[in-house]
């Protein structure tokens, strides 16, 4: 059976008792030619092309399909209603309980019955077709829908040398079936919200029954139903903005993301709660803390002694990469007597100036290089960010425009942003380092203070969702939680028995 527009609608006279159907907040009516009606003031079935409709008759009883082409399992619907319009099969008599018709009669594993228009229609357009009756006041909901998606592959950005290659898509139905994979635990649930009165976005709530914190789930349940949005433009960066609200002067992550299914499986177990948004191949972590983004799963999938090494490795360059180049700085340009004697600078005759505007001019041409690799073609981005690197820094040197020890000091800062497993972390302390870098050539040792003052400020600041401890398990103190962050342990002894308290919920 093709599933095709019929725009020969049987026509009945429009009863006044339905005038007040005008919106999709109002019930189903009995009579069918009033339903087709209001559905036709609600969306285009005779201008948009995607919108499949058609009259049946099943059993002798009028009936109205309504899918939308490319979300349907064509050859499912088509074997359900060869079944339903077999004379043999319905036995030629009409519908009188809709309940029992779709129980004993459409054999698919997914249906449920709605009156509500709102319900209708929000199923409708995110893929379940809608079978109306003539007689009765619910519709059947069909859902035999089926998502385009892209293949699974490793994220970019959270690659590693061993252990799974799978990722996260933009499907939501395939990123909860990855998590249910690492997870088989009965009290796994994912409840569904919908956000965005335009796009009426899904957005899947995922947590361990007997481990979350049920306060923080009931804040999360009723932020998500209250949202006062059009559409996730940017689907969960766009959520995560409106769950926390950020200053400028805060440009640390709030919210963790990952796009790992291990990773998510990880924090779940833990007692933590996701955030799956329909469209987006990133899961939101909740609560956050700064210790997050110093984890990665690559310690874990080495030995003990060197995913331990390797953690201390990337916890030392978080200083290193947010320091060393305003130190630098500091020292060379206002202790020039220091510098020399350290052997931190060898060139002889450069000024104060000079080496502002070249450890200035330096930061940029670091940003560029790394954000024309990310953006460009991947058979361009290597050879575009080293030989780009390597003729620039060498033409640089030979006309006396940069220094090697400002080329030296800020590629070792940059290979220290790289080295960090969160990439919206490694631009937060890069913003933080220029503006040390700013105060630093204008005022000196003062500036270089009163930067870092700012900055430690800053970072306290930084709000979290539900008013949780953004340095927990530092603040409040728990020895055990801090520990296992700070060391890669076995994993005999790596499971909490319990889930750590992370303290009271409270009102921003």
């Amino acid at each position: 059976m093709n599933l095709h527009k019929n725009n020969n609608i049987k026509n009945k006279k429009y009863t006044p008792a339905n005038e007040g159907m005008t919106d999709a907040r109002g019930t189903l009516s009995s009579c069918l030619a009033d339903n087709i009606e209001v559905l036709e003031r609600l969306l285009p079935l005779k201008k948009s092309f995607d919108l499949m409709t058609r009259t049946l008759y099943i059993g002798g009883t009028e009936c109205f399909f309504i899918g939308v082409n490319g979300f349907c399992k064509t050859e499912v619907l088509q074997h359900i209603f060869s079944d339903l319009q077999n004379p043999d099969f319905m036995g030629g008599s009409e519908i009188e309980n809709i309940q029992s018709f779709m129980d004993s009669k459409i054999g698919f594993a997914q249906t449920s019955l709605s009156s509500s228009w709102d319900e209708i229609i929000r199923n409708l357009l995110s893929g379940p077709c809608v079978l109306f009756v003539d007689g009765f006041s619910m519709a059947i909901l069909l859902d035999a829908r089926s998502y385009p998606a892209r293949s699974i592959s490793e994220p970019d950005s959270e690659r590693i040398t061993r252990g799974a290659r799978d990722g996260f898509v933009e499907t939501l139905l395939y990123n909860t079936s990855l998590i249910r994979r690492h997870v088989r635990s009965p009290r796994l649930t994912f409840e569904m919200h919908s956000v965005g009165t335009e796009s009426r976005t899904d957005v899947a709530v995922a947590y361990l029954a007997d481990s979350v914190n049920h306060e923080l789930l009931e804040k999360l349940s009723q932020t998500i139903d209250s949202l006062q949005i059009t559409s996730l433009t940017m689907g969960a960066k766009s959520l995560e903005e409106m769950l926390v609200k950020k200053r400028w002067w805060t440009p640390l992550p709030c919210i963790h993301m990952t796009e790992r299914p291990d990773v998510a499986a990880s924090y779940i177990t833990e007692g933590h709660i996701l955030i799956i948004v329909d469209n987006s191949p990133t899961v939101l972590i909740l609560p956050c803390t700064i210790f997050q983004f110093t984890q990665s799963p690559e310690d874990y999938y080495k030995s003990p002694m060197v995913g331990g090494y390797f953690r201390f490795v990337r916890f030392l360059c978080i200083p290193i990469s947010l320091l060393l180049m305003p130190a630098f700085l500091l020292i060379t340009a206002y202790y020039p007597q220091l510098a020399q004697k350290w052997g931190i600078i060898s060139t002889e005759g450069i000024t104060s100036l000079h080496l502002i505007i070249y450890v200035l001019a330096v930061e940029f041409l670091l940003d560029l290089f790394k954000y024309s690799a990310s953006v460009s073609s991947s058979r361009f981005s290597g050879s575009l960010s080293i030989v780009g690197g390597l003729l620039i820094g060498d033409i640089a040197v030979s006309l006396n425009w940069a220094s090697v020890e400002v080329l030296f000091y800020a590629a070792v800062t940059l290979l220290t942003s790289l080295s960090l497993a969160s990439v919206e972390f490694a631009d937060a302390l890069r913003l933080y380092r220029i503006f040390l870098i700013v105060l630093t050539a204008f005022w000196g040792k003062w500036g270089f203070i009163a930067g870092l003052t700012l900055v430690s400020c800053s970072i306290i600041c930084t709000p979290t969702f539900g008013g949780m401890s953004y340095f927990w398990p530092l603040l409040p103190f728990n020895g055990k939680a801090l520990a296992a962050l700070l060391f890669r342990r076995v994993t005999s002894k790596a499971q909490p028995s319990v889930v750590w308290s992370r303290g009271h919920v409270h009102d921003k």
